[in-house]
This record gives C-alpha cells, structure tokens and sequence, in this order.
C-alpha cells in the first residue's frame, strides 16, 4: 500500500528500523559529535558557579524551540521575566518560561530513573500547563489549515497509539551497543511521527533529545542548544522528516541530526569558554578598581548567575544588607559592569557583556 499523507500513517514501522542506521557515513558523523560533546561536557567545568549554565543556556534552548512553533519573546523580555516568574503576564513569555521548567522537570527525573511515557506526558503537560494524555482518535493533521494542504497524518486509534508508544519505550530503554546519538535521532523521528498529543509535540520531543543524552551520560547538565540548528535548517528539518516516512532515507536524517549536535555543542563550547574569559577578565578588574569593603568574589559570582541582578538577590546571596547591596551594585555600575534600568519601582542591573557573550 503506497504512503498516503491525508490518511493516518498506522503502518508507521516499529524500532529498530529494519536496516542498517550505523553506515560508514553515519558513524564517521559519530565519532565527530561524539569528540565535540565531551569537550562541552568538560567546558561546563571552566565555569566555577554553573548556576549561569543552568539558569542561562536551557532559557536560550528554550526561547528557539519555542520559535519554532512560532511562539517568539525578545531576549530581554525573557530574561527579565526570569526575575520573577510570578509576574509575567505575556502569553509568548510565559509559553516558552513553561518550556525551561519542562526541561529542568525532565533533567531531575532521568537522573534517578529511566525515561518512560508517563514522564513524557508529564512535561507535555508543564508546557500546556494543564493536565495532559496521550490522544487517541482526535483527528490531529500536520499542513496548512488555511490552504487546507495535509503533508502528514499521524497514527490513529487507541490500540494502535498504545502499541507505538509501547514501542518507542523500549527503544528508548534499549540495552544494545547503538551509538547513543543514533538512538537519539532515531527516537526524535519515532516520537515526531507517532505525534502522541493533541499538542506540544515539537517542544516535547526537543526536550526528550536532551535528557537522552543526559541519560546516556554524553551531557552532566541540560546545556545543548540544539535548536539553534533546527531553527536555522527549519525547512530541512521538516524535508528530512519526511523523507523517512516516505522513503525510508534513514541515512540523511541521521547525518543531518549528527551534523546538529557537533555544531551546536562547539558553539555552545564557545559560549562558555567566552563566560570564562569574561569572568575572569571581570575579577580582575574588581579586584583592581572596587573599594575594598565592596569587593568579593562571591559579589562577582553572583552577577554572573544571570544577565540581570536586583538587590534582592545580593541580600539572598548573604553578601549584605539592602542598602549595602544597593550599594555594591551601584560600584558596579560606575566601572561599567552593570547598567541599571528602571521597572516600576523596581531597579534591575543589566550585564550586557554577559548577555552578549551568552546570544553571540
């Protein structure tokens, strides 16, 4: 039976793929992602608070997944929400706050136990923020509602989802020799294809790449900004999706996604070597130029935690006391470091370097 995009694909292959996923080619790409994530995992040691890794970086992966389902928020916007989450109120900020809780969600849970479904539909669930399942006979499409083009339909039918989903399971949970990043890709197509929620498949599924990794132990920390490289080849992406349902071109979706991870995870490399300079270059200056009643490496450390700093956060952190803290921030603003910007009645302290070195 020929492959029909207006109908449900239930002849949707299980895993493993009946072929051979580990080609010359494929495994060439391997071995080169594989070199560059060790080096970002071992980056990630250059840093000596990696609370900016853990604040910063999943907030970045987190604002260009969500730009891929066209849900977009400026840089400043979002980092300044990150403030206070409390008190966001744009609907596009909020959305994509939901995605970075969603991931810090998965990377507490597959530190102690293997990736299953239930914890799938629990972070679907902190993106749509409400209570979520896995669908069964909804009539989900991928097109153009508007054009009224269909270029995919997903499985259909609650037998036929529970035995997908079953399925992709133990392909995650698998105990074979597959190279881990092919386990990835593969297990990206998988879960893209059997579309399991009505919505929040294409962040859901981000997501799962990046604690797959963490599981296999390739990453310490969710720190792989691997949308980036979708978003940048969105068009490919989707072509390349395609091209394993209709054709079975395994080969093409694997380099592609190998290619994905070595470049990103360099990038990402770079990003925290630059950290590391500015942090250094940053100490040395303070060192040099604050009073010394305001001077401390804790003080510098902690305006590194994230591109904006309020008083609040100096007192938290035990440094000093409210007015002492706005103090010190105040120093930090004459050597430049900082740049205040009224909110309200609030003052929040911009980092624009780090910001920068974080977004270049």
């Amino acid at each position: 039976m020929s492959y029909d995009p207006k109908q449900p694909y239930n002849e949707l292959p299980l895993l493993p793929p009946g072929i051979e996923l580990e080609t010359k080619a494929v495994l060439k790409r391997c071995v080169a992602a594989n070199r560059a994530l060790a080096e970002l995992k071992g980056a990630g040691d250059l840093i000596p608070n990696q609370t900016i890794l853990i604040n910063a970086i999943p907030l970045q992966e987190a604002k260009l997944s969500s730009e891929i389902e066209n849900i977009v928020t400026t840089q400043d916007a979002l980092f300044q929400a990150a403030l206070d989450e409390s008190r966001v109120t744009d609907p596009a900020t909020k959305e994509v706050l939901r995605y970075r809780a969603a991931l810090r969600r998965g990377f507490e849970a597959v530190r102690d136990r293997p990736i299953r479904l239930s914890l799938l539909e629990e972070l679907c669930g902190v993106l749509r923020d409400e209570k979520v399942k896995f669908r069964s006979d909804d009539g989900v499409y991928i097109g153009n509602p508007a054009a009224k083009t269909v270029t995919y339909t997903p499985p259909k039918g609650a037998a036929v989802m529970r035995a997908k989903l079953k399925n992709l399971e133990e392909f995650l949970l698998g105990d074979d020799d597959l190279d881990p990043l092919v386990r990835m890709a593969v297990a990206h197509y998988q879960f893209e294809a059997i579309h399991p929620f009505s919505d929040g498949n294409g962040r859901t599924g981000r997501i799962l790449n990046i604690l797959l990794l963490i599981h296999a132990g390739l990453l310490r920390i969710p720190v792989l900004y691997l949308s980036r490289h979708l978003i940048q080849h969105k068009a490919e992406y989707y072509r390349l999706l395609r091209g394993v349902t209709e054709r079975g071109d395994w080969e093409a979706w694997l380099l592609f996604i190998l290619a994905g991870v070595e470049e990103t995870a360099n990038w990402t490399t770079g990003r925290i070597q630059a950290i590391r300079d500015l942090f250094d270059q940053t100490l040395t200056k303070c060192r040099a130029k604050l009073p010394a009643k305001v001077y401390s490496k804790e003080l510098v450390e902690l305006v590194f935690t994230q591109p904006y700093c309020k008083i609040q956060f100096v007192v938290n952190a035990g440094i000093a006391e409210r007015k002492t803290a706005s103090e010190y921030l105040q120093e930090l603003e004459k050597l430049g470091i900082l740049k205040s910007e009224k909110r309200g009645r609030e003052v929040l302290y911009k980092h624009p370097a780090l910001l920068k070195a974080l977004t270049a």
